[in-house]
């Protein structure tokens, strides 16, 4: 049982659509109409040093908005359960901000200044449980193929390339004679895998998943889990 309650008091208890352990994110069904929405944003677009807003209810302080900047992009901080054995293969590519998110701000909307959504609220990193200047949000651009997928199919369709991948370092790249240190390189492919088909082999750098750039394995993996399998991409 969920209960939604919204900014006029109003409350209900809401339908859970599915749920993706993956990416930490749900999807709620409450019956009423003519409710107010917020418009999506473009994640991609979020440059560092952007302002943005976090929304929530913090200590349950209903509607509270604090301010920050976006402090960087494509964050993992290992918070989610990963084990493709079961099948969590999680997806972390947080955007980072030090807009003042606590217990309580989870769930809630990360808005640019033009009040567009550009993420969803969902971890700190604290040794004290309270805020101590580093938050994190689920980029809305991850959140919509989410949020179309459970209401389509009751669950994520997640896209996946075959492929072993790790951060290209200069340590890396020297062992390795890359002159250019940019992009993932690629560690090994599974047989029969999408990559292998396509002629991806070890050794490779990704650098590219359709026409955005990709420089490190959140980012990467960020990408990918935005196509759903029998899709098909461009990878450079």
């Amino acid at each position: 049982k969920v209960e939604v309650t919204l900014n006029d008091k109003r409350s209900y208890v809401a339908e859970v659509i599915g749920k993706d352990p993956s990416t930490d994110l749900a999807l709620l069904k409450i019956k009423e109409t003519s409710l107010p929405f917020i418009a999506y944003g473009n994640s991609d677009n979020v440059k560092v040093g952007e302002w943005v807003l976090a929304v929530g209810n913090p200590f349950n302080l209903t509607s509270t908005v604090t301010a920050g900047i976006i402090s960087a992009k494509a964050r993992n901080i290992n918070i989610l359960s990963n084990d493709p054995s079961k099948g969590l293969n999680a997806v972390e590519s947080y955007l980072q901000t030090d807009a003042a998110v606590n217990p309580g701000n989870s769930g809630g909307a990360l808005v640019n200044t033009k009040g567009e959504l550009v993420g969803i609220n969902s971890a700190i990193a604290s040794n004290t449980g309270s805020y101590t200047g580093y938050s994190f949000a689920i980029p809305v651009n991850l959140a919509r193929k989410v949020v179309a997928d459970l209401l389509e199919f009751g669950e994520v369709q997640r896209a996946f390339i075959g492929v072993s991948i790790r951060d290209l370092d200069y340590k890396l790249a020297k062992e390795k004679s890359i002159n250019d240190i940019k992009g993932v390189y690629v560690n090994g492919l599974a047989q029969g895998g999408s990559g292998e088909e396509a002629g991806i082999k070890e050794g490779d750098v990704i650098t590219k998943v359709g026409e955005v750039d990709v420089n490190n394995v959140p980012e990467l993996q960020e990408q990918i889990s935005r196509y759903r399998p029998g899709d098909k991409v461009n990878v450079t």
